[in-house]
């Protein structure tokens, strides 16, 4: 096995966004994709289908390739377009692959943690992307510590600190033992949300955790086979859509074709996020349009919640289905009220004060033509602090909006989550201790408007025991470990997985979940859970072009901005 790291400057991670002071938001899923195919082109395959993925992961980006006698990988910070070259993608040969575009789970934002990740088996080697969090880093990290008396091996070694290099340490199996005997022991031991797609030299595999919440599809080329995160990236290589790897399964696909096995019992609970905000919109997920439910959101939200306005428009690009629905539902015109700078993405480039005072503006800019003298209806996914609300809502006024009416196609988001989405800790959340009206006012609006959780389920036309809504219910489906078990930098801290972190179990849990989660009296595991997902959450191109203006007062991120770090 190789790894290419070439002497070449390496980008830092950071989106342009990231790189001005303000809040940061929920951030997105990583993608995945994996495809095994004799006679095709499969690093270009794969790197076609990081394309259609991007949105799901924005930090780093890496693919793996193997002609059957060797795996060699490529992965660096940056864009999959940064990443990638004709010349670079030139020497990944062989006839099956597996890429991942990043966004940090477990793990800090840096080249040692991307993806993916190799490792040596008893047998090979294996190479492994994930998209998802797991909830059990501590006991799998207890495993490997237990089977190497505390000696770090493989990517760890190396200075890997995510849950995947966890994994596929753990792959490594007995002597003797296949990697897919291997992971049929070991995938019924980890727990929380993941897709797996990982291979060795001749193999490619595919997992999905039992309760199903992040999405994993399979696709047919006309010479092989395609695993991926969302369809999109199936219509993107050519590549016709067969099924979803169900909850709790397990498949190979080799010469022989795919083989399928159940390494546990489904209990299906899928992220309710994915439809409204975290997929593309082509996506399709359970068999329901992503697209559709999102336009049915804007309907059910106009049914609920209509006020008399001159224009509906939406905040670019996730809250456009849902205006669409909006407008239809409510007779009131659906217009465009923002220019978006698609080509504000990734820079190393520093701004300078003057261009910071833009804040939002880099980004979005609003259509003065459009709004001047109106009552306008602004369509958003969701609200997280609301920060990137109020500058938006600032700006409306400043275009010469008469009245700006905030409607949002989620219930409020109040609780963080674990098991995949960068969402806030409970105190950054502005839905948490806030109402509705004190909100409106916060971020500046003549009036706010949530769509209800029945309505927001019923356009997904999933039934509610079907469906995680634990950001918005605080009801999580997947047991949580100690607070000190949790957190993106859990296998970074000096005593590795918190042993000696101070915090004392308590039988108190989060509402809604009695016995699911111990927590400290003093500290609800909530309150420092941010930062713990795979996915790049709303608002989150958006937050952190924000200027201290725009900052909610009140707010952990305004009451912070004296003691902001310029870049």
């Amino acid at each position: 096995m190789s790894c290419d790291n070439r002497s070449v400057a390496r980008g830092d991670g950071k989106l342009s966004h990231d790189l001005l002071p303000g809040e940061k938001g929920p951030q997105d899923a990583c993608g995945v994709f994996g495809v095994w195919a004799p006679g095709e082109e499969v690093a270009k395959l794969t790197y076609y289908g990081l394309y259609a993925l991007q949105h799901r992961g924005q930090e780093s980006a890496g693919i793996a390739t193997s002609d059957g006698k060797r795996i060699n990988v490529y992965k660096d910070m940056g864009l999959v377009s940064q990443v990638f070259d004709e010349t670079t993608l030139n020497t990944l040969t062989g006839h099956l692959a597996v890429g991942h575009c990043r966004y940090s789970t477990t793990g800090a934002s840096h080249w040692a943690n991307a993806q993916p990740t190799l490792g040596a088996t008893s047998t090979g080697t294996v190479a492994l992307a994930h998209n998802g969090n797991l909830t059990n880093t501590a006991e799998l990290n207890a495993m490997i510590t237990e089977r190497n008396g505390g000696q770090l091996t493989g990517e760890m070694k190396q200075g890997n600190t995510s849950d995947t290099a966890l994994v596929t340490a753990l792959l490594e199996g007995e002597p003797g033992k296949t990697l897919e005997d291997t992971a049929t022991e070991l995938l019924p031991k980890i727990k929380g949300g993941f897709c797996f797609v990982f291979m060795d030299e001749g193999t490619l595999y595919a997992a999905r955790d039992t309760y199903g919440i992040r999405p994993l599809v399979l696709g047919r080329l006309e010479r092989g086979w395609v695993v991926a995160s969302e369809q999109s990236a199936l219509a993107t290589v050519g590549a016709s859509f067969i099924r979803e790897i169900e909850p709790g399964e397990f498949i190979a696909i080799d010469e022989e074709g795919v083989r399928s096995k159940k390494f546990a019992e489904p209990t299906p609970a899928g992220c309710v996020f994915e439809y409204v905000y975290l997929a593309r919109p082509d996506a399709a997920i359970a068999g329901r349009s992503v697209y559709e439910s999102r336009v049915e959101m804007g309907r059910q939200l106009a049914r609920e919640n209509t006020h008399e306005a001159d224009i509906v428009i939406p905040v670019p690009e996730s809250g456009t289905p849902a205006a669409v629905g909006y407008a239809e539902e409510s007779g009131i015109p659906f217009a465009h009220g923002f220019v978006k700078n698609s080509y504000v993405g990734r820079t190393f480039i520093q701004p300078s004060q003057t261009l910071r005072q833009l804040g939002i503006r880099l980004k979005l800019n609003a259509l003065e033509s459009v709004i001047r003298g109106k009552r306008v209806v602004v369509v958003d996914d969701s609200i997280v602090r609301g920060n990137t609300q109020r500058a938006i809502v600032r700006m409306l006024r400043e275009a010469g909006a008469a009245a700006v009416h905030v409607k949002i196609s989620s219930p409020p988001v109040q609780w963080p989550c674990f098991y995949g989405i960068d969402f806030a800790s409970r105190a950054e959340l502005i839905a948490n201790g806030a109402s509705i009206d004190e909100i409106s006012q916060a971020i500046g609006a003549d009036s706010l408007a949530y769509i209800s959780e029945d309505g927001m389920i019923g356009a997904t036309r999933q039934p509610r025991e079907r469906l995680c809504t634990a950001c918005f219910t605080g009801k999580y489906p997947i047991k949580l470990p100690d607070s000190d078990k949790l957190g993106k930098n859990l296998l970074e801290r000096p005593d590795s997985v918190g042993q000696a972190s101070g915090l004392k179990p308590s039988p108190a849990a989060l509402p809604g979940e009695t016995a699911a989660l111990a927590v400290d009296p003093d500290e609800d595991p909530a309150e420092k859970a941010g930062a713990t997902g795979c996915d790049p959450g709303p608002d989150s191109e958006f937050e952190n072009l924000l200027t201290d203006a725009d900052l909610v007062p009140g707010t952990p991120a305004a009451a912070g901005t004296d003691k902001k770090e310029s870049v």
